[in-house]
């Protein structure tokens, strides 16, 4: 995949350009039957194809972590529920399921906590009692899809967070839909600027 990443003054940036980019909206029948074989392999084509979706970032010196960020068109949404369901899961059910889901661009941001960011928040901004870092903490990061014609507002977002095995808050993972009416089948950026 044409992706390009940098790391500047603790911004994220995952830049995807053509011809990778290039997507199909609405899916045909028949992509979406191929998607579907595709999420349904097990012999590592599945995994190639996915890995060009999702760019994974070094972990910074101190801040939280912004581990990775996938883009998925309509097709590689097909191409990954597939790969969720691999058993009982029909070509049919893997229609019904787009038509349910719709024709979206869905990204995802992994944040992390670090040493230097942590599941205790800074002192000055809670008083008294252990000031614990809450679930929602992801939503003083400003996530952003722009492409050359500004930037692109979500349909929706939702977030699940990271707990450790002892309970403790390790992170969250951010999900985003866009409309593809929104996005233009054109060189994206999806930008993720902590706090």
């Amino acid at each position: 995949m044409g992706c390009r990443s940098w790391l500047t003054a603790s911004t994220v940036v995952l830049a995807v350009s053509s011809p990778l980019w290039a997507y199909d909206a609405p899916l045909q029948p028949a992509a979406i039957r191929d998607a579907y074989f595709l999420g349904q392999r097990s012999d590592g084509a599945r995994e190639t194809f996915l890995a060009a979706y999702v760019k994974r970032f070094p972990l910074p010196e101190k801040g939280p972590y912004v581990s990775e960020i996938e883009l998925l068109t309509p097709y590689a949404q097909v191409v990954s529920v597939s790969a969720q369901h691999t058993v009982g899961y029909s070509a049919q059910q893997a229609a019904e399921d787009y038509k349910n889901r719709g024709d979206l661009i869905q990204v995802r941001v992994r944040i992390e906590l670090t040493p230097t960011y942590g599941a205790i928040a800074p002192k000055e901004k809670n008083r008294g009692g252990i000031p614990l870092r809450t679930e929602d903490f992801w939503k003083s990061f400003q996530i952003t899809l722009r492409q050359s014609n500004g930037s692109i507002g979500p349909l929706r977002t939702r977030s699940e967070p990271i707990y450790l095995e002892s309970g403790a808050l390790a992170g969250t993972q951010v999900w985003l839909s866009y409309d593809t009416k929104d996005v233009a089948s054109a060189k994206t950026t999806v930008e993720v600027e902590p706090p």
